[in-house]
């Protein structure tokens, strides 16, 4: 069996390789050696993929720049997706620098996530006040379970109908992403589910804040609303800013108090599908039934809430969240497949558009119960 053995980073049988590995003397060296190579031809796989993710992100921050209106992370994921499709790097992207991608779309994107957690305190929590902090389960409960059931309804393929939920309920691409590394969701899934939730949050910027005055909100509610009902942080800050100060700080409490509830939606969605897949993991492993960097998050939340860390180590990790988070989504992005996604277009268009409605929905009756 040994003399036959291959690895798919390296298809050579071992016997072809003399390493010392089909020899009882020098095992422990030739395996040693073994690894190595390994590694190194591991890395030389990887390296194409991460050095387009690593451009693409620093195209994004430039266009961030020099447009501040269009966030950095809609930028990468815009950026990943045209250069899947661009004739002169398509081939690229598909091909020799797919396997860095992938890894920057699922590792990096769990690195963000847990980088996230530094962005919520306890002590937030308490200054929301429980009314506030129940208005916000429920909008997230009420999103969640709407969205997923009528993506199944309308027959959105694989995982889209769970990620785009998650998407809705939580922080649009972080939630996404979280949720489907926890459960192996398909890339592709993923990567269209990302982009039809940025482009709804997107729209969001423009449209709710000319509902405001409409709707008879004063700026601390209007402030709530956005925070209960816009998927990423950066499109409530957006949205939000257009009240002034006081709307822009209830509006991002409200919204990490959100975030805050990605670790126990990843871990209850992360458990029923082990169960409902037979509690067998990759290789038979069983899996965890909270995924490390949800844990990870968490442990972030505790840290921030102890007061230790100054705010130029806040700040720094702020930073490189969100340079993980645009490196992640470049690679995500870079999974689309357009002609695929416009198969399903009306109907994820729909589901968007219905989610969208819903979560606006709950959020405003939320907000004027509680306040």
């Amino acid at each position: 069996m040994a003399l036959t053995r291959t690895s798919a980073l390296d298809p050579a049988p071992v016997a072809a390789r003399g390493d010392g590995a089909a020899h009882g003397g020098g095992t422990a060296h030739g395996g040693r050696s073994g690894r190595v190579r390994r590694s190194a031809d591991a890395g030389r796989r990887l390296l194409p993929g991460l050095v387009a993710a690593a451009a693409g992100t620093a195209v994004a921050f430039a266009v961030h720049r020099a447009l501040p209106a269009v966030p950095a992370l809609t930028a990468a994921i815009v950026l990943g997706i045209a250069a899947a499709h661009l004739p002169g790097l398509r081939d690229r992207v598909r091909g020799a620098a797919r396997p860095g991608l992938s890894l920057a779309g699922r590792r990096l994107m769990r690195l963000g996530v847990v980088l996230l957690g530094l962005k919520l305190s306890v002590q937030d929590v308490r200054d929301l006040g429980w009314p506030s902090a129940l208005m916000v389960v429920a909008v997230v409960a009420a999103t969640f379970a709407g969205t997923w059931w009528l993506g199944r309804r309308i027959g959105l393929p694989g995982d889209q109908p769970l990620l785009i939920a998650a998407g809705y309920a939580i922080c649009g691409a972080s939630a996404i992403g979280a949720v489907s590394a926890a459960t192996g969701s398909d890339e592709e899934d993923a990567a269209s589910s990302v982009a039809l939730v940025t482009l709804c949050g997107t729209l969001a910027i423009a449209v709710l804040p000319l509902l405001h005055q409409p709707l008879g909100l004063d700026d601390a509610q209007f402030g709530r609303w956005v925070g209960a009902s816009v998927h990423d942080v950066g499109q409530v800050v957006a949205a939000a800013q257009t009240a002034g100060p006081a709307a822009l700080g209830d509006a991002v409490l409200v919204k990490l108090m959100r975030v805050a509830l990605l670790a126990p939606l990843v871990a209850v969605v992360a458990l029923g599908l082990g169960r409902r897949a037979g509690t067998r993991g990759v290789a038979g492993r069983k899996p965890s039934p909270v995924p490390l960097f949800v844990l990870g998050f968490l442990a972030m939340i505790g840290l921030r809430s102890t007061g230790w860390l100054p705010g130029t180590v806040l700040d720094g990790a702020a930073h490189a969240q969100e340079i993980l988070l645009a490196a992640a989504l470049f690679g995500l992005g870079s999974a689309v497949h357009l002609p695929t996604l416009a198969r399903t277009g009306g109907r994820a268009a729909l589901l968007g558009l219905s989610a969208w409605g819903v979560v606006a929905g709950v959020s405003y009756a939320g907000v004027l119960l509680t306040t």
